[in-house]
């Protein structure tokens, strides 16, 4: 796979930004949730109870995001950041990776459940075709969002110092930590999930998003469609074992990628796009 990294000195984001970009995404992700873990009757009080689809917590949600979009506009001006929000319309990779996508997510949930033993007990969770619409809305601008920072930012900056394995394990801790306070407050989904389940996930999902990462030549779109087919609310609840499963599809797309997974060879390492990948060129 050909590099990803001709992008001009003018659109050129240093290595530097990864600490600001930290600092906005816990900042105000933690800063929202921290209110409420210390403040709750002032919080409720003035803002109501904190759950899910609060918008206070989608705005913790975005943070990443929101910080992807400050930092990039002020390091690289308005230009380069349509060039970054371009890296949304990227879709062009391998037919195995759609696939996944597309089959393989739906066939890990499904399995966790039958794991699980609650694949044919449960009843689908939506009385009618409108709740689930709502439902599958809610999922793809919530969680989704979040790519433009994790991966369309933080990966290729830390890919510029680390193999593409190690940047996606870094990532992952640091993706995984920054879920906690959402672990502490009830309301959430979050809420009724083990943390330890949920964290080696997050690692487990870091790794698999950034081997489809580098082989999309750094599609945020592909990025966000993984990330919501696994908060898809059609598909059954099969925690842990979703998680079981997951550590093992990664550890496979590891071992079949593992040239490019351990080299720097073919990594996207410009969180701007050089402008013949923008254009599908």
């Amino acid at each position: 796979m050909p590099p990803l990294d001709t992008v001009s000195k003018a659109y050129r984001v240093p290595f530097s930004s990864f600490i600001p970009f930290l600092l906005i995404s816990f900042g105000l992700a933690w800063g929202i949730l921290g209110l409420y873990i210390f403040f709750p009757e002032k919080m409720v009080s003035g803002f109501g109870q904190i759950t899910g689809n609060h918008p206070l917590f989608f705005l913790a949600v975005y943070a990443p995001a929101i910080a992807a979009f400050i930092l990039v506009a002020r390091t690289v001006g308005l230009a380069g950041l349509r060039r970054f929000l371009a890296r949304a319309l990227l879709w062009r990779c391998g037919a195995g990776w759609y696939a996944f996508l597309i089959i393989g997510i739906p066939l890990i949930f499904i399995g966790g459940s039958a794991l699980r033993g609650n694949l044919f007990s449960e009843p689908f969770p939506f009385a009618s075709f409108q709740t689930l619409l709502v439902a599958l809305v809610l999922a793809a601008i919530k969680g989704p969002i979040e790519e433009f920072g994790w991966r369309g930012f933080a990966l290729p900056l830390l890919q510029r110092k680390f193999a593409p394995i190690w940047a996606g394990l870094i990532l992952g801790v640091i993706w995984g930590v920054w879920h906690l306070p959402a672990f502490l407050l009830s309301g959430t989904q979050q809420s009724e999930w083990s943390f330890t389940a949920f964290f080696a996930g997050c690692l487990a999902i870091s790794v698999i998003v950034t081997a489809l990462f580098n082989r999309s030549y750094g599609s945020i779109l592909l990025s966000a469609v993984f990330h919501f087919q696994l908060m898809n609310p059609i598909f059954p609840d099969a925690q842990p074992y979703d998680t079981y499963l997951l550590i093992i599809v990664a550890s496979l797309i590891v071992w079949l990628n593992r040239k490019d997974m351990f080299t720097k060879d073919g990594a996207v390492v410009d969180v701007v796009p050089n402008q013949r990948k923008v254009t599908g060129g």
